[in-house]
């Protein structure tokens, strides 16, 4: 029986049973797309990553992404946790700074930062974002995640999507206590989106109020048509966050290349997802998001 080798770790932290688990199979050649999404399935992490040779010039590896429910052309968290998994089974070698992933969205780069013999940080580039133009009625938007219009309303801010090769619906909140009051009800968000004719992976919900931390935002993402109520860490709206608190002047330009969003906190997997926003004449040129990982554990599977 084939047997294939994956390793499991916790992304977006620095701690064990922090941030977001993700299961990375390392030669996963051999087995079908249908497969593929049975394990991730059986994984049931917000996401599995499967790394394949590579498929494209500039490229070192393709990796593909699935949540339990579909598969997707481009996420952040996989990305930065499966570059830390090939590093720790030595497929990146040790102290490069550079390496490509083949994503559905193309070639993804990532920056890596090395300390003694272990990585210890990376950094992925990802597209410049898109807006959508704002959601109307705030009111019908709050109620559909079970807050008041005042909650959404009375930060001043538009509700919209915003995309770096993932579309998320981004909903500013007044204060962290209604980010954790939030619910997700399926059926309510599907209705919203038909209702606002939008197509999005899901709901990003985020506060910039502060507190003794060093956030800048604190948030929370629901994508139940993706087989995930609540995702600890979304590396993939990471840039399109960003994007949009500089562009309405939540976050002043001078701050932009250091942000950090603290998400998972009500999930009890805190994680922390660093921000880079490079701007040029007022224009954002430069994405990234960053962050660390740490190895849980790994496995075989026999297929």
């Amino acid at each position: 029986m084939p047997s294939y080798r994956y390793l499991h770790l916790d992304v977006f932290t620095d701690r064990l049973f922090g941030g977001n688990p993700l299961a990375v199979v390392l030669d996963p050649r051999g087995l079908s797309t249908e497969t593929m999404q049975a394990v991730a399935k059986e994984m049931n992490f917000s996401e599995t990553t499967f790394v394949l040779p590579p498929e494209q010039p500039g490229t070192d590896v393709r990796l593909r992404i699935f949540t339990p429910a579909a598969e997707l052309p481009f996420a952040g968290h996989p990305t930065i946790g499966s570059a830390f998994a090939l590093a720790h089974a030595g497929v990146i070698a040790h102290l490069r700074d550079q390496w490509v992933f083949g994503l559905g969205v193309g070639p993804v780069p990532v920056s890596l930062t090395w300390r003694d013999e272990r990585l210890a940080f990376a950094w992925m580039t990802q597209p410049i974002p898109t807006f959508g133009d704002p959601i109307p009625e705030p009111g019908r938007v709050a109620a559909a995640l079970g807050l008041s219009e005042a909650a959404v309303g009375g930060t001043g801010l538009p509700v919209q999507v915003v995309s770096s090769g993932a579309p998320f619906l981004f909903v500013p909140l007044t204060t962290r206590r209604a980010v954790d009051c939030a619910s997700v009800d399926p059926a309510a968000i599907e209705a919203l989106f038909e209702w606002a004719n939008i197509d999005a992976l899901g709901v990003f919900l985020f506060s910039p109020e502060r507190a003794g931390d060093r956030a800048t935002v604190y948030s929370r993402m629901f994508a139940p048509k993706l087989g995930i109520m609540e995702d600890p860490a979304t590396g993939g709206a990471g840039g399109p966050l960003g994007s949009y608190l500089v562009r309405h002047k939540v976050v002043p330009p001078e701050q932009a290349g250091g942000m950090l969003n603290l998400q998972g906190v009500k999930m009890g997997r805190p994680s922390h997802i660093h921000i880079s926003i490079g701007m040029e004449k007022g224009e954002c040129a430069c994405v990234r998001v960053g962050g660390e990982s740490v190895l849980a554990g790994e496995g075989t599977l026999y297929i």
